[in-house]
Parts: C-alpha cells; sequence; structure tokens
C-alpha cells in the first residue's frame, strides 16, 4: 500500500476516530539550538543523534498530524534559520539534512559573553515568531495552517537554565506575544554538573515573577541529562495530544460518607506509547495479537503450508514489581510446553518438565523475562532499527503468559504527582464495601 492510500485508510479507521477529533489544536513547533563553544563540543552528537531520531519517526507516522509545523533555528556565531517552517510527515530527506547541517556547525571559536549569547537567543525567538505570522499570512494550505494558530517555541542550552528564563523574560516583555503559546527552555547538563548553583533550586525574586506576568505566556524550564534517551524524550512530548479545551474522561467514585453525590474526578486521556500499528513497513513490531497467527512469522510458500516457529531470546530478568503496565499493550496469549506428535516421547517429556521448572523458578522469585524476537535472517535484523519485544510472566496454572511490550523508540513521556490532601479522599473513596478478591466474567457487575 502507499503511503497516500496507508495515509487515507489510517484516517478512516474507527480506531482511530477519538485521536482524530482530538489532535487539531496540535502547535507549530520552533526548536532553538544555542551551538555555542565550549559547550557544543559535548552536546553536538548526543543531541542531533537524538534529533534524528525523533524526526524519522515523527515524519514516518501514520494517523492523525501531531506535529503540523516544524522550523529549526541554530544560534553560534550568529544566529540561522536551519529550516523554514515545513511539513513533518514524509519529509524526512529535508529533516535529515537540517540535522546534519546543525552537526556541521564547529565546535571552537570565540566564547560570546552570557549576556551575548542570550541577546542571540532573544532574537532567534522573535524571528521565529515573525516567520509564522508570516507563514500563516501567505501560505496557501489554509485549511491546516490556519487551524494552528499557535506556535510553542523550545530552546535548548547548555547555560544555566534559569539565567536564560530570566533574560529572556526581560528581553521579550514589551514584544508581540499573542501567536505564542509556550517558551521552554531546556538546560542539557552532564553528570559533573549535578551539586552545582545551576541545577539547585531557587525561589524566583519578586521582580522576576512580575516580569514572568508581565510576559502573558507560559515559560517553563526542564533540565534534562546530556544522553540521547533523556533529550529525545523531549522531543516525543511533541506527539502527544496538546487540547486542553476540555476534559476527556469523568471518573466516578463512591461518595466517602453518606452523601449520594459521587465523587468526580476529572481526568485526560494520554498516549503511553506510539502504537506499532501506525509506523508503516514494520511487520515484526507486533502490530497485530488477535491471534495466534499474528504473532507466528509470516510463510511464502503454500497457504496450508504450517509456519516455522517464532524465536524469542532472553536479553534481561526483570523484577515483577519493576514493570509497568503503561509499556504493555495488546492482547495477551497464553504459553504451554509444547505436545506437537512429531517430537518423541523423551524429547516431549523432557522439554514438559525444563518448562515447569522454568515456571516454578520464576513464580518463586518473583520475575519475568524481557524477550526479543530473533529475526529469521540476521542480515536483515532490525531494518526498521525497532525490534519487537515481549513479557513473558509466570502464572500459578504453570504456564506462562506472554505479552507485547513497547520497544524505547515508541515510548512517550509520562509524568504525575499527588498531594497528601489529595491521597487521603482517594483512599476514603476506594472503601472495602467495594472490594473483590477475584474477578471473573461470571459475576454481576452491575
Amino acid at each position: 500500500m502507499d503511503s497516500r492510500k496507508r495515509a487515507a485508510a489510517s484516517s478512516n479507521s474507527p480506531s482511530l476516530v477519538f485521536w482524530s477529533s482530538s489532535f487539531p489544536r496540535q502547535p507549530a513547533r520552533v526548536l532553538i539550538v544555542e551551538a555555542l563553544p565550549p559547550r557544543w563540543s559535548e552536546t553536538r552528537t548526543v543531541l542531533c543523534d537524538a534529533l534524528d531520531n525523533f524526526l524519522s519517526l515523527a515524519s514516518s507516522l501514520d494517523g492523525p498530524c501531531r506535529i503540523p509545523l516544524l522550523s529549526l533555528y541554530a544560534v553560534s556565531r550568529q544566529r540561522e534559520c536551519l529550516l523554514p517552517f515545513v511539513q513533518v510527515r514524509g519529509n524526512f530527506a529535508r529533516l535529515h539534512s537540517c540535522v546534519e547541517e546543525l552537526r556541521s556547525i564547529p565546535s571552537e571559536g570565540c566564547i560570546r559573553g552570557a549576556a551575548a549569547g542570550a541577546d542571540l537567543l532573544r532574537q532567534a525567538v522573535l524571528d521565529s515568531l515573525q516567520q509564522f505570522k508570516q507563514y500563516i499570512r501567505h501560505t496557501s494550505a489554509g485549511s491546516q495552517a490556519g487551524s494552528n494558530i499557535s506556535v510553542e517555541v523550545t530552546l535548548v542550552t547548555s547555560q544555566p537554565g534559569r539565567s536564560i528564563v530570566h533574560q529572556l523574560e526581560m528581553g521579550l516583555k514589551d514584544a508581540d506575544l499573542v501567536s505564542l503559546k509556550r517558551l521552554l527552555v531546556v538546560q542539557i547538563y552532564s553528570t559533573a554538573d549535578w551539586g552545582q548553583d545551576a541545577l539547585s533550586p531557587e525561589p524566583a525574586a519578586p521582580s522576576e515573577t512580575e516580569d514572568s506576568l508581565m510576559l502573558g505566556t507560559e515559560v517553563d524550564l526542564q533540565q534534562v541529562e546530556n544522553t540521547v534517551f533523556a533529550i529525545e524524550t523531549v522531543f516525543k512530548a511533541w506527539l502527544q495530544e496538546q487540547g486542553g479545551d476540555r476534559e476527556h474522561l469523568h471518573l466516578l467514585l463512591p461518595s466517602p460518607m453518606d452523601n449520594l453525590i459521587p465523587v468526580c474526578v476529572k481526568c485526560d486521556m494520554q498516549e503511553r506509547m506510539i502504537s506499532p500499528a501506525l509506523i508503516p513497513l514494520t511487520p515484526k513490531l507486533g502490530v497485530k495479537t488477535e491471534s495466534i497467527r499474528d504473532f507466528l512469522p509470516g510463510t511464502k510458500g503454500s497457504a496450508n503450508q504450517s509456519p516455522a516457529p517464532q524465536t524469542l531470546k532472553v536479553i534481561k530478568v526483570l523484577r515483577a514489581d519493576g514493570v509497568c503496565e503503561s509499556v504493555l499493550y495488546g492482547l495477551p496469549l497464553v504459553i504451554r510446553p509444547t505436545t506437537c506428535w512429531q517430537l518423541d516421547w523423551d524429547e516431549m517429556e523432557n522439554n514438559q518438565n525444563l518448562f515447569h521448572a522454568l515456571c516454578h523458578t520464576l513464580r518463586s522469585r518473583d520475575l519475568f523475562l524481557l524477550l526479543q524476537v530473533e529475526p529469521a535472517q540476521k542480515s536483515a535484523a532490525g531494518a526498521s532499527g525497532v525490534y519487537s519485544h515481549y513479557i513473558l510472566q509466570p502464572s500459578p496454572s504453570l504456564s506462562l503468559l506472554l505479552k507485547p511490550v513497547v520497544s524505547r523508540e515508541l515510548l512517550l513521556p509520562s509524568v504525575g504527582s499527588h498531594t497528601h490532601q489529595s491521597l487521603s479522599l482517594a483512599s476514603s473513596c476506594v472503601t472495602p464495601a467495594f472490594f473483590m478478591s477475584s474477578f471473573t466474567t461470571s459475576m454481576n457487575l452491575l
């Protein structure tokens, strides 16, 4: 299926109806990268690798449009627009070329003062906003660009983040920021930076708070380690829904007192991972898990020919309490020792004993196994760069449960917190009267 037909099929899919209607407010994105010596020599390779990995994923995704427009600026000896606003989907060749241009910026040269560097960053922010206004005004793709009336700017720096935030607030307080939805300053630090004042929290001074309010927009500071995974996580937040006009879900909890009015928790739904079904040409990612046939490798011969066994290799042993359910997806499969008639009795008995010993060992030690699909041909392994992984967990019935687990490349960021007061209310709502020691579908749930 070619990309146009695939995109049409994705947009018409019933499973995507909710998300299609929930993605119309995705903002345009501007990435401003500070490439000033001497820190640029430490962050250049990691940042460019993370950006290249992210853009290869974002440009190939089917389904709703998550990043409608992207622009990239670099600030070195001068500010430079490496990439005017372009569409991300299906545009990886141009995006990759831009990343390589960013990578080629030299890491040696005159070291600018902090004030001069901050002024270049301020000018880059203003220039990107002006470019966005011109794009919206003159673009012919009015249906897409016109609905994205805001833009989010992400500024990546190795300088102390709070200092950059303060200087931007001071420098932008009189600017026209109507179209700016959010300004995020991302400070990249190395492990050697821990313990320095640049990473220690400080309360904002009253004058800084007033300046922030005068800015009239949201300015955030995020400090991330100088690793590919950490920086990828910053970029992957762009793929999540950026709506917020209306909550998605009302969760009704039993009232902790004799009050008939239930406690209502208003929720938004957020994807924890990118569905493998949205990535074209990756049949080994466990896209479908509805039947055993979906799990087994395909055959090129007769339709009546039995498929070859799938091969899963144990790559890690995990503690059971260290696996979060949010990284699992699809329908699980029950694994039992084979009863294939082509095995002789001795081999079948030895195999069954080994299987039961594995079940007992995992269950007694409260362990799971992390598995990776072994490709049929080593030369073609990981042609897409993403492998299929599974979690194997034991059960009391001397069988194993196989569940697909998301790969690192498809994982989206997730955050959460609670206060003592909210924890107390939630605990009182979940009362023993509603406790069920086990669940079966034969129970009357009404």
